[in-house]
């Protein structure tokens, strides 16, 4: 029962935290969905595995099965961290998916956790009949094909506490428009803002 405390406990709560359970689920995860599209996907290359591999596995996709099952309310943290709004901070629910993860990883075994994630990710994985594209590069190709610039991203601002850190990015492509968003990294800010703008554009 410790490693699952551990696992449900932030860091601004104790140094006993989810932080090493995190980094191990993490790579279980990714295996184990990786394996799962293999066999589901047996006509795709490399590059359509690893953009389905992408999205799945991203920490907003994790937070989002977070809240699904209610891990929420079960999460320890500090009450610094709980003032700030930790509890809805996809950086964090998508660290302790996986480290839950990690932890029954070590408690039962690899079956385990593959019957835990083909439950969980199953709506996920075989909703989408065709690989998605990254927004970013789907952005891209629109704008070689109209023929414009490549998209220019810019990190407009970066705010919150340490362990929730928000970053607010525009990206433009010159001429035709504009789009900003904010994610819980640079990368995943710049991917809001290209799927914002490719809507606009759409």
């Amino acid at each position: 029962m410790a490693l699952y405390t551990r696992a449900l406990t932030h860091g601004s709560a104790s140094a006993d935290n989810y932080e090493r359970l995190e980094f191990l689920g993490d790579r279980v995860l990714g295996l184990l969905v990786a394996e799962w599209l293999y066999e589901l996907f047996p006509a795709e290359k490399e590059g359509q595995l690893s953009r389905r591999l992408n999205t799945l596995v991203t920490g907003p996709a994790c937070a989002d099965i977070a809240r699904t099952i209610g891990l929420p309310a079960h999460i320890t943290l500090g009450k610094q961290a709980r003032d700030d709004g930790a509890l809805d901070s996809d950086n964090v629910l998508g660290d302790v998916m996986e480290s839950v993860i990690g932890a029954l990883y070590l408690d039962r075994g690899m079956d385990a956790v593959r019957g835990l994630v083909r439950r969980l990710w199953g709506e996920s994985i075989t909703g989408d009949a065709a690989a998605p594209k990254h927004p970013k590069s789907a952005l891209q190709e629109w704008a070689a094909a109209n023929r414009r610039k490549s998209p220019v991203y810019e990190l407009v601002s970066r705010f919150g506490p340490h362990h929730a850190l928000r970053f607010r990015v525009s990206v433009a492509i010159n001429g035709v428009g504009d789009a900003e968003a904010e994610g819980g990294s640079k990368q995943e800010a710049e991917t809001l803002a290209a799927a914002l703008l490719l809507e606009k554009l759409s």
